[in-house]
């Protein structure tokens, strides 16, 4: 018997036959993922507006962009950030022992708000529902950074994977030296679902540009039939003072090296890092739009195995954000969210995009969207 058989067996008896429905959808499906109707036992009990946290998973590598007096190095460190959120992202919240699962689709105006011992601290929140959208802001006053980005989804079948485009980026500003980096984020694939086990690894290309002239081009990989290793990512530094692209390889959830001047060191080990907890208001002391208050019961019901109750507390959540939006709808009110303002792309990241592009050629594939939600201070 397979590992595949096995987790399919352990599918709970009154899940398999939505199981079934679900993987006939999957079939024909496109779109974006708040329109897909997933089974309760492949719902993770938390919402995807707290997935935005995990930018930073590692606070102490964001904190550390802006130290350095040297533009190449403040670069790497950007670089070093970058992975280390990316591991965080798609890796590292996924429990040992545990598959990937589908997080709650965050309803409109939803907030997700923490911060760390280091005093960073973010801010996300749902700030568009169709297409979904998650706009989020970290800083650190103290090291003098800021993050403003935002994220939405796009999402097909090719055979047996779910590709995920990214839609959006984030910037990233070093406020005392008045510097700013672009990033565009990487695609998605989601690889077994059909056998209940699924499993996340990024592809594609994503770009990273500075003020100060430094750029990368990372390029995402996995195991093939023969060769190769999982999470695997390629980065190519170039700039003008640099006679050789400056080269950083490795896993994106663990180990990588830099090749400078045909010199290589140790550049990142995400695995001796440790990984600190935020800190989050107790529920009783939440706003009634802050997501693990709006969720709770769902979250309890799920990991307490109930999953008709999951369900049903779930749909008495969506019902009630349907019946708002036609309230809004027949009313002609226009919904603001509390925390972003939406703004041209240009407001926030300049010229980077196109500096971006003219240095991609044909692997720029544009994910960033129009415009931009920019955080209100």
């Amino acid at each position: 018997m397979t590992s595949s058989d096995n987790t399919l067996e352990s599918i709970p008896a009154d899940q398999q036959g939505s199981f079934s429905s679900f993987l006939k959808t999957l079939a024909s499906f496109t779109g974006d993922l708040s329109s897909l109707t997933c089974p309760s036992f492949l719902l993770a009990p938390i919402s995807l507006l707290e997935y935005s946290s995990f930018w930073a998973d590692q606070p102490e590598l964001l904190r550390a962009v802006g130290k350095s007096d040297n533009a190449e190095e403040r670069f790497y460190a950007a670089i070093k950030w970058f992975i280390s959120s990316l591991n965080g992202s798609f890796s590292s919240r996924v429990p040992k022992g545990e598959w990937e699962k589908k997080p709650f689709n965050p309803i409109l105006g939803e907030q997700f708000l923490c911060e760390w011992q280091d005093n960073t601290r973010i801010v996300c929140e749902q700030v568009s529902h169709h297409p979904p959208v998650s706009g989020f802001y970290i800083e650190n006053k103290a090291a003098g950074v800021v993050v403003n980005g935002h994220d939405g989804q796009k999402t097909r079948f090719s055979g047996t994977q779910m590709l995920v485009d990214q839609i959006g980026y984030c910037t990233l500003k070093l406020t005392e030296r008045d510097e700013t980096y672009l990033f565009t984020l990487p695609s998605v694939s989601v690889n077994g679902i059909w056998y209940a086990a699924p499993y996340v690894e990024l592809y594609g290309t994503s770009f990273v540009h500075s003020s100060t002239g430094f750029s990368a081009s990372i390029e995402y990989t996995t195991k093939g039939w023969i060769s190769g290793e999982v999470h695997h990512f390629k980065a190519s530094i170039q700039h003008e003072t640099l006679p050789t692209a400056t080269v950083i390889e490795g896993q994106w959830t663990g180990k990588s090296t830099m090749t400078k001047n045909k010199k290589t060191v140790d550049f990142l080990d995400l695995t001796a890092m440790e990984k600190p907890v935020p800190v989050v208001k107790p529920i009783e002391e939440q706003n009634e739009l802050e997501s693990r208050r709006i969720w709770k019961k769902v979250s309890d019901a799920l990991k307490a195995g109930d999953y008709a109750t999951a369900s049903t507390e779930k749909s008495l959540i969506e019902n009630e954000q349907r019946a708002l939006r036609k309230e809004r709808a027949t009313a002609n009110q226009n919904w603001e969210p509390a925390h972003f303002t939406k703004v041209a792309g240009e407001t926030i990241y300049g010229d980077l995009r196109e500096k971006i592009i003219a240095k991609a050629d044909s692997k720029f594939i544009d994910t960033m969207g129009e415009g931009g939600w920019m955080f209100k201070e």
